[in-house]
């Protein structure tokens, strides 16, 4: 049964000029599935790396220059190919810093889109409906563009698609009303038009999604009305005779959605495989007025399989790329991972029965951490009489409560009873079964909490947030409550497990575990492996280690005396201690930090909510960088453990953001001095490693020149000389 899990925020979106769109004018997959490029509706290009939900590189126009198509990424050459101004072509690569100084032709025409499909040259498609390859555009670009369009005729949609013997390019136009489909094949040259069959009256189609299969383009599109139609058409070029003629296309309606009584205004369908697509934008059947929801419906029983609803306004604009769904709604990109497994009749109408292979077994386990975090298989419970379990499994289906209710339990039991119940409901729970549901109870949970002050199960939600069917936008209310709480185990559940949590519930965590003590911390009980990690570096805290990474203490020491220029002052320099080599935090307090450093999170937005921090807390959680830093450059064992830990590039790069945010406020404060000395030393020690790399580049390269000699015998002593 199909399966929406849960989604996480790529980046923020300025709301456009048309409020019926968003800034989104396109969204392409760049070297691969980890990878895609949005182009936003006026000047900028972004490239971003999907799962740290982080930008790696941007490219603008100038100021009065837009972008009018979406740019793509040329997989033969690694190079990005856009348009501006309907009639300029860009290509540019990763390393170009400069859009402006990268290469550019103005073309003769103006250009609808371009579209570069699975690894095939680019295809550039003109507003009047020619098509020419890349290459050969760009060898003469004012070569004269034919008009293949009437007059009128506005192009309305486009795609390319690669096929196993040729590359197509496919669009649909609109004309006074009526609907026209454009397959032009490119190598050799054809194009053949056919007719979409009118829905009625005023009612045009609102998207379209193509996809290629058993030999056919398989067209998918909807109507405002809620009908889903598909239309077959075949690659094969049309005889001689037959290419000028409009052919009508047929089709066949998938899906009659349920829209209530008004008509869609924005919403749109995509093929996710043979049997399944997503639609956005579309009321849930079961669900009130004035709520949108992205549903997956199975074509083949015309069952809804899973529903997820959208905050904010939608805007029909949904794309597909590696099992991974990316939508525009409100002020957000979101990104929302699915699952499609084989459907047979009774999955689809939720009433297929886990078949056991042995009947005799249990059917309750209680997982354990690693279940939780590295997805062990629990250890076989012992076998019992099968007449008992028999008869025990029908004591329970007849005791069990649903997940309504659940939750409607949620709302007057103690807490006592509702833990005993979710206990219950979770070790009823196929775990290959998720259930989307599991996110109202945990909301239903929260909301009593902030009703009631006496209400706190604490229990219950430390037992939900690891089944992976919640997340931040899910249950928004869920961590601020943790923190309110003070349940620092549950803030750690939910930042271990959240992909989604914005920026300043991030830096709102930040600051409570530096407010905390020690003592207090110690007090808690976390999850193991973060723990067992800060005592493993705990434990090599003091070991005496050579160079390693380019770094020493010692190196570091005769840093910070070369950095000082009164001589004095280098005095009383060599007569501190070396970097911080004690942890300035206790081992449970920096667990919890540690889950701060592996949150996901966008540097643009994270920036102002650090500046809100104390000097004295900017201080301590650089100090605590720092030990981390020395840790990790003096034992390259201390991130070769197997625990789950932050990167040495994590740590740095929350050093640089908070020089960053307080650099004036540390240059100006006595106590930061030694820090700001201790971290300039580092950058020193890492030039000096670098150089002395540089120095040896020759020789290493002479080394790998040199032939080896076939038979050296049991022992060989060789002088090699290097100049």
């Amino acid at each position: 049964m199909a399966a929406l899990c849960e989604g996480y925020t790529l980046c923020g979106l300025v709301p456009a000029v048309n409020r019926r769109s968003s800034e989104i004018k396109g969204i392409e997959e760049e070297r691969d599935s980890d990878h895609v490029i949005v182009t936003d509706s006026s000047r900028s290009v972004t490239l971003y790396k999907v799962s740290d939900q982080k930008p790696l590189g941007s490219w603008t126009v100038k100021q009065g220059q837009l972008l009018t198509c979406a740019a793509v990424f040329n997989k033969q050459t690694n190079e990005y190919v856009a348009v501006s101004d309907n009639k300029v072509i860009r290509i540019w690569k990763e390393d170009d810093i400069i859009l402006d100084k990268a290469f550019k032709a103005t073309v003769s025409a103006d250009v609808q889109s371009v579209h570069c499909a699975h690894g095939a040259e680019p295809a550039v498609l003109f507003q009047r409906g020619a098509v020419r390859l890349l290459d050969s555009l760009l060898s003469a670009p004012q070569q004269p563009v034919e008009e293949v369009l009437v007059q009128d005729e506005a192009i309305r949609w486009s795609t390319s698609i690669v096929t196993d013997t040729q590359q197509l390019v496919i669009f649909t136009t609109e004309l006074k009303g009526d609907h026209f489909l454009y397959l032009q094949r490119l190598k050799p040259n054809s194009v053949q038009k056919y007719r979409l069959e009118p829905e009625g009256p005023g009612l045009s189609p609102l998207s379209f999604w193509a996809s290629y299969r058993d030999k056919n383009i398989c067209l998918l599109y909807l109507y405002p009305n809620g009908h889903v139609y598909q239309s077959l058409v075949s690659v094969r070029a049309p005889e001689a005779d037959d290419g000028a003629q409009v052919v009508s296309l047929p089709r066949d309606q998938l899906l009659s959605l349920p829209v209530g009584k008004e008509l869609l205004e924005a919403a749109s369908a995509i093929f996710l495989d043979d049997a399944h697509i997503a639609v956005v934008g579309v009321p849930h059947p079961s669900a009130g007025p004035g709520k949108d929801f992205l549903c997956i419906w199975n074509t083949n029983f015309q069952t809804l399989q899973a529903a997820k609803e959208m905050a904010g306004k939608l805007y029909g604009q949904l794309w597909s790329f590696s099992s991974k769904l990316f939508i525009p709604h409100g002020k957000a990109l979101s990104v929302i991972p699915f699952a499609c497994p084989r459907s047979s009749l009774a999955s689809a109408l939720g009433k297929l029965k886990q078949v056991k292979t042995e009947e005799s077994k249990t059917s309750t386990v209680v997982p354990s951490w690693n279940t939780i975090l590295h997805g062990e298989e629990a250890a076989a419970p012992k076998p019992v009489e099968a007449r008992k379990t028999r008869t025990t499994r029908k004591m329970q289906s007849s005791l069990s409560l649903t997940i309504d209710q659940v939750q409607d339990l949620i709302k007057m039991a103690s807490v006592e009873e509702v833990e005993k119940e979710v206990q219950g409901l979770l070790s009823r729970q196929d775990p290959n079964d998720p259930q989307l549901s599991l996110g109202q109870l945990a909301m239903a949970l929260v909301s009593r909490s902030l009703a009631d002050p006496k209400f706190y199960s604490s229990r219950a939600l430390t037992q939900l947030v690891p089944t992976r069917c919640l997340s931040h936008s899910v249950c928004p209310d869920l961590l601020p409550l943790a923190l309110e709480k003070r349940d620092y185990f549950l803030c750690q559940l939910c930042l271990l497990f959240f992909h989604d949590i914005p920026e300043a519930v991030t830096c709102a965590c930040l600051k409570a575990f530096l407010s905390l003590s020690d003592l207090d911390a110690e007090k808690l009980s976390l999850e193991p492996d973060s723990v067992s990690f800060m005592e493993m570096l705990l434990s090599n805290e003091h070991a005496q280690t050579g160079l390693q990474n380019g770094f020493s203490p010692t190196f570091c020491e005769e840093d910070r005396t070369d950095a000082v220029d009164n001589p004095k002052a280098k005095a009383k320099e060599k007569k501190k201690a070396s970097p911080q080599q004690t942890c300035p935090v206790g081992k449970h307090k920096a667990a919890l930090i540690n889950e701060i450093l592996q949150t996901a999170y966008s540097e643009a937005l994270l920036l102002p909510h650090l500046k809100d921090f104390s000097s004295d807390q900017v201080v301590l959680f650089l100090r605590y960088l720092e030990f981390l830093y020395l840790r990790y450059s003096t034992d390259g064992s201390s991130q070769t453990h197997g625990y789950r830990s932050p990167s040495l590039n994590q740590v740095m790069d929350w050093v640089c953001m908070l020089l960053d945010a307080h650099f004036t406020v540390l240059v100006m404060s006595p106590v930061a001095i030694d820090l700001l000395l201790n971290l300039q030393s580092f950058v020193k020690s890492q030039v000096r490693l670098f150089s002395e790399l540089g120095k040896i580049e020759g020789s290493l390269q002479e080394l790998s020149k040199m032939k080896m000699k076939n038979d050296v015998g049991q022992y060989s002593i060789e002088v090699m000389e290097l100049y």
